[in-house]
């Protein structure tokens, strides 16, 4: 008997010690896809996938958001910075083959993605301390919402800026809903529907940057940006305009939608996306000819869901907006054209996505505004 206890015992000293090892392991391999040091006075947090164009994933905002409340509380942290590695991308976007698998096979990751991917967002958004995105290279889905809703953004020349997301059968989240409808006229709506892609210094023209330095200055910015002692929201702008003001790059570039400024806001006034591809139609330019070309390839639901949400969002706070997207991530993933989405873009990259329905009419205002539907207890909590 005692021999019997004693195997036990050593039985389970073993697996503990097995599970201490895989916990070990787990966290080393977790802790490298996102770093943190602390700096002089700031909080750095470093995206440190470069082969996934640092895209993010469920781990790194489970280990990104209980480290910005803990700066956030700190008195010896006055200022978070946050980057991407490697020199192509601060962040391309989420995770989404993953959220595609889970969401086939009914994995709860496809709630919890976007659940505490709404809550960081939501943080960000909130966050007391200068927060400062250094967003130099490509920032699309997640690396958006990773930046925008903090209030410093700096792009350069590499920064390219897209929410692609009617082309997969889902819609501009991270609040996308909150954001693109406050840019001037209706240029949010436009770069929701379409995808269109801005680069350098057009991205803080248009406002998803509040800054716009030169790659090679973003080093020595960083070190100034931690040398900073106390620093006030006033302090970090100061700083930012006189590297700004240094960065002569582009500067006599003009704005790559300034011709189309004004077709933009008269073509996308609308009260549908018919009505808006009527427009496109009845103008017959080449602009418009081109943008009916790119509206024919989007998801013709997310292309409604993109319209109302955006519609919407546009009086709404930044909380209510997450929650409404949350909703409608959730319809998303109980429908088709996501899945077909991302096969066609991501896995097969055919390009060649059958949509269901396939032509707007087939939308019925109905299964929008279903999609819109408070989801009762497992809403998002904010």
């Amino acid at each position: 008997m005692s021999l019997l206890v004693l195997t036990s015992a050593h039985r389970l000293r073993a697996i503990c010690r097995l599970q201490r090892i895989q916990t070990h392991m787990m966290s080393s391999k977790i802790g490298s896809e996102v770093l943190f040091e602390n700096v002089g006075n700031a909080g750095v947090i470093t995206l440190n996938r470069p082969k996934a164009l640092n895209a993010l994933n469920l781990t790194m905002i489970r280990h990104i958001l209980p480290q910005l409340k803990k700066w956030d509380k700190d008195s010896e942290t006055d200022i978070v910075i946050i980057k991407g590695t490697g020199g192509k991308a601060f962040c391309a976007g989420g995770d989404i083959r993953a959220v595609t698998e889970a969401g086939k096979s009914g994995d709860s990751l496809a709630q919890d993605f976007f659940r505490e991917e709404y809550i960081l967002n939501n943080t960000i958004g909130t966050y007391q301390k200068p927060y400062v995105a250094l967003i130099d290279g490509i920032t699309m889905g997640g690396g958006v919402g990773l930046s925008v809703h903090g209030r410093f953004r700096v792009a350069t020349e590499k920064t390219l800026f897209a929410m692609p997301e009617t082309g997969i059968g889902l819609f501009p989240d991270v609040g996308g809903g909150y954001f693109l409808p406050r840019l001037q006229g209706k240029l949010g709506l436009f770069l929701a529907l379409t995808g269109f892609r801005l680069k350098g210094r057009d991205v803080q023209r248009v406002g998803v940057a509040t800054h716009f330095v030169q790659s090679e200055k973003i080093a020595s910015l960083e070190k100034d940006l931690v040398d900073l002692k106390s620093p006030s929201i006033s302090d970090v702008t100061h700083l930012l305009d006189s590297y700004q003001e240094l960065s002569t790059l582009d500067a006599e570039k003009p704005f790559i939608l300034q011709q189309h400024r004004e077709a933009i806001d008269r073509l996308f006034t609308a009260a549908s996306v018919e009505e808006i591809l009527e427009n496109l139609h009845k103008d017959g330019s080449a602009f418009a000819q081109k943008q009916i070309e790119t509206l024919a390839k989007m998801s013709p639901t997310s292309l409604k869901l993109t319209f109302r949400q955006i519609q919407k969002g546009a009086s709404m706070s930044l909380k209510e907006v997450l929650v409404m997207e949350y909703r409608l991530t959730q319809a998303c993933m109980r429908g088709h054209d996501f899945y077909e989405g991302v096969r066609a873009v991501l896995i097969d990259k055919d390009q060649s996505p059958k949509w269901k329905p396939s032509t707007l009419t087939e939308v019925s205002e109905r299964a929008v505004e279903e999609c819109f539907s408070s989801l009762g207890e497992r809403d998002l909590k904010l």
